[in-house]
């Protein structure tokens, strides 16, 4: 255990965390802050790996911005910010400047349904 990790656990409860604690005991409650916990951190994830992605190409932030057309402030601001939200368009416009490609990929142990002929031209 960490010292980190053992002060966060030495900490004193405030009113916000026993609160929390009994609103996850409502199955309802509990399963939505989880899919928002999932959602929050895969978008999290991406944008670090994009970031490191930036990294490995020796790519700054104002020459990527540029290379986007992008003000460097917005993709700083993306790199830098608590809770990032880029846009899809965002989101593609680094990708493809970054040579790179973007798929998705299944949380471990689920199975992802391949959709047949028409159902995937929806």
């Amino acid at each position: 255990m960490t010292y980190k990790s053992r002060m966060r656990s030495q900490r004193p409860k405030t009113s916000f965390d026993k609160y929390f604690a009994t609103q996850l005991k409502d199955a309802t409650f509990k399963r939505e802050y989880e899919r928002a916990r999932r959602e929050i951190d895969s978008v999290d994830a991406f944008v670090r790996a994009l970031d490191a992605r930036r990294e490995e190409a020796g790519v700054s932030k104002a020459a990527l911005a540029q290379r986007v057309g992008m003000s460097p402030e917005i993709v700083r601001r993306l790199f830098t910010a608590a809770d990032p939200n880029p846009t899809l368009d965002t989101v593609m416009r680094l990708v493809v400047a970054l040579d790179c490609n973007l798929g998705l990929e299944p949380r471990s142990g689920r199975r992802v349904r391949k959709l047949a002929g028409r159902e995937a031209r929806r």
